[in-house]
Parts: structure tokens; C-alpha cells; sequence
């Protein structure tokens, strides 16, 4: 069969290696002149390829949107197979301590190389700035518009990616899918606070982000300070559940942030009374019981207004109550975002319903499947986008059978 692929990412790819391994003739088709750039920059260059988490169920609940869908995909194909597909391919994948997993050569552009080979070894075509404007469905076949061109195809794969706005997808809105409004997911919270931004760089290993008003919308994990706010893997995944609610709210929120996410209030309280008779005449600037950067513990103690040379012994009931409630429960007021570098991904797309999770089929439009982003799925940060672009990748690609 003479099938077309629309975009050149993780997915596109993907999809056109497995449909030429099926003995197809593939057609790439990339709108500009480059293929694979968010593989290129992702993990800070080194490509977080997947995620260690190699049991489906658990690995399918990483997705804010698609869980359901992608627990049955994942059945077909999940992290086990993707470190098997790329082994045999020369291509060894590591695990680090945090679950994500990198190529060992730490170079995203291992990754590229097995894929533009796989796709040469399997006679892919590939073609840039070739735009597809319209896609013209027909009994038997699916024509397809590009750069002013009608081209006949038997099957068709559109892996496109995130869109940000909704009008991308009136191509395939005109079809007869349902388009879920796509918004950002993944990104780091804007907050206008001149003392905190002055501690950029700064991390904390185990921090505990809430939403305010929302009981169900918190993330423990890193936190990072930035000079625009704060970032880090606990941000990025409550932005990821939260997506959908934060964006209603047009980014105004308050968020709660636990400095020191190893105490309950009560536990915390009894261990600052035990410090206070411990350290009793010793400067609470000097001694700081609770791991923190020295400098975030002198910010936190110049926002409670704690003198630096007040001694621990001296340490008043208010004041102390006012320790355990910044260490956790610090209140900040967020306004806006930031794109979070090259793991931005959006949440919407074509909706799930309208998709046949079994070949990646559309239920609308016989002969069209779709793999990767542009469909309504999205995960959080650790390796879990890539992870769902190799599956639908293979899945809709693997059914290109005549």
C-alpha cells in the first residue's frame, strides 16, 4: 500500500518506520525543513526517551488525558517494548534514580540517528516544506492537498503534534472529529515576588506544591526557584493534572508551597520544641535543623520577620507557629506562565472518542489514523509524552495491512 504520514516528530516517525516494515511504501511528509527537533532538545539534549515504570496499568496513570485509552495501547506496546525496539536496533537505554530513561551515550541525537537509519533501511521517504492543506476522503483511498498538489494515498497517518491554537485543527474538525481546545500543559508558575526571585537557581529535593481551594491538586517532588518563579518537576506535574482547571481560571491562583515535606503540622511543632531546648543558644540563622540551603533558610526567616541574631532559646509561641506555617505552608499568588523549555506539551487535540484505540483508526473517516500529540493525550514530565508517541506510533503503524 502507498501510505502517507503526516509531521515529523517521535511519533511520525515511529508510525512510518513500523507501516514500512509492513512492506508499505512510506511518504514522510514535514512541513519546514527540519524532522525530529523537540527528540533533539528534549531532556536537555540527552532525549528522556521513556519512563521506567514498565507495569501498563501504572504506567498508563502518568497521563492527565489518556489514561484509560492508553492502558489498553499499552498492552500492545508500553516502555518494555520501546527499550526492546530500540536494543535491537544498537541502541542500549539507561534508568536513573528519578525513573526516567536516556540513550547511554547521554546524546539525543542517538536517538535521531536510529530513526532517520531505520527509516532509510525501510525506504522511507521523507519530504520537507511539504504542507498538507486538505485531506479529501474517497471510497477506497484518502487524497491528500500538498504544496497545491492532490496526491492519492491508501491510508493516511497524521501525527502533527500539539497545536496551540484550535484553528489547526479545523482540517480535521471538517472531517467530522471532535476537537478538544488545546491549552498549555507542563509549564512553570509566574510569581511576582522580587525577594523570592532573587534566589533563581535554587532547588529543594522534596518540596510539596497545592493548589488552593483544590483539596486533589497537589505533587510532591523538586522545586526549583527561577528569576520569573517557580519550576521543577513538583510544579510542571501539578500543571499537568491541572491543565484544564488552571486555564479557566486564566492563571490567577494561590498555591501552598511545604518547604520541608518530611512532618505532619503536629510532627513539625514537637521537632521545633525539641530544637528550641537543644539549640537554645545558638543564632536560628546559624543553625538551621532542616537541611534547607542556607540561603533559602535566611529568606524564610527574613519573611516571618525572625531577627538573624534571635537565639533558638528566645523563639516566642507566635513566632514559632509562624516557622512551622512557612516551612509548610508557604502562600504564593500566581500570575501567569512560562513555557517549561523544550518539554512544553499542550493537553486537547482529537478527541479519544473518536479514535480506535485498537489501529489508531479514525471512527470518522475510514482510512485516516492518528499517532502522537495531536490526539488528545499528554503526560506528565519523566518521559511519559515520548513513551505515548512510540506507542500510537507503532500501534497506527503496525495496521497498515492490506
Amino acid at each position: 500500500m502507498k501510505i502517507a504520514v503526516i509531521g515529523g516528530g517521535a511519533a511520525g516517525f515511529f508510525a512510518s518506520i513500523s507501516a514500512a516494515e509492513q512492506g508499505n511504501e512510506v511518504h514522510l511528509f514535514e512541513k519546514t525543513s527540519k524532522v525530529l527537533g523537540k527528540v533533539k532538545i528534549s531532556g536537555g539534549g540527552r532525549c528522556n526517551v521513556t519512563n521506567e515504570t514498565f507495569n501498563p496499568v501504572q504506567l498508563s496513570k502518568n497521563y492527565p488525558r489518556g489514561e484509560r485509552f492508553l492502558k489498553k495501547a499499552f498492552g500492545k506496546f508500553n516502555a518494555t517494548h520501546t527499550l526492546e525496539w530500540f536494543k535491537e536496533r544498537g541502541v542500549e537505554i539507561k534508568a536513573e534514580a528519578d525513573g526516567r530513561m536516556f540513550p547511554v551515550t547521554n546524546e539525543s541525537q542517538t536517538i535521531i540517528d536510529c530513526l532517520m537509519e531505520q527509516a532509510n533501511i525501510n525506504k522511507v521517504k521523507v519530504h520537507y516544506n511539504s504542507e498538507v492543506s486538505k485531506i479529501i476522503p474517497q471510497e477506497n483511498s484518502i487524497e491528500l492537498i500538498i504544496n497545491n498538489e492532490v496526491i492519492v494515498f491508501d491510508k493516511v497517518i497524521v501525527t502533527i503534534g500539539g497545536q496551540p491554537k484550535k484553528e489547526s485543527f479545523s482540517w480535521l474538525e471538517k472531517l467530522g472529529h471532535k476537537i478538544e481546545s488545546p491549552v498549555p500543559s507542563l509549564f512553570t508558575f509566574k510569581i511576582n515576588h522580587k525577594p523570592l526571585s532573587k534566589l533563581m537557581g535554587l532547588s529543594v529535593d522534596n518540596a510539596k506544591v497545592r493548589v488552593v481551594g483544590e483539596k486533589k491538586l497537589q505533587e510532591e517532588g523538586p522545586l526549583l526557584i527561577t528569576h520569573w518563579g517557580l519550576s521543577g518537576p513538583a510544579i510542571l506535574r501539578t500543571s499537568a493534572w491541572g491543565a484544564r482547571l488552571l486555564s479557566d481560571r486564566n492563571y490567577q491562583f494561590d498555591i501552598l508551597v511545604s518547604w520541608y515535606n518530611k512532618m505532619s503540622d503536629q510532627e513539625l511543632r514537637e521537632f521545633v520544641q525539641e530544637k528550641k531546648i537543644e539549640l537554645k543558644k545558638k543564632q536560628i540563622k546559624n543553625k538551621n535543623p532542616f537541611e534547607l540551603p542556607q540561603r533559602l533558610w535566611d529568606y524564610l526567616l527574613e519573611r516571618i520577620e525572625i531577627p538573624e541574631t534571635k537565639l533558638w532559646l528566645d523563639l516566642s509561641k507566635k513566632e514559632l507557629n509562624k516557622l512551622v506555617e512557612v516551612l509548610l505552608s508557604d502562600n504564593y499568588s500566581v500570575h501567569g506562565t512560562t513555557k517549561f523549555k523544550e518539554e512544553f506539551v499542550t493537553c486537547g487535540g482529537v478527541s479519544l472518542s473518536d479514535i480506535d484505540v485498537k489501529t489508531m483508526e479514525s471512527k470518522k473517516c475510514s482510512h485516516l489514523h492518528f499517532a502522537g500529540e495531536v490526539m488528545d493525550i499528554d503526560g506528565i514530565t519523566g518521559g511519559f509524552n515520548f513513551q505515548a508517541a512510540w506507542t500510537t506510533g507503532f500501534i497506527s503503524g503496525n495496521s497498515m495491512k492490506s
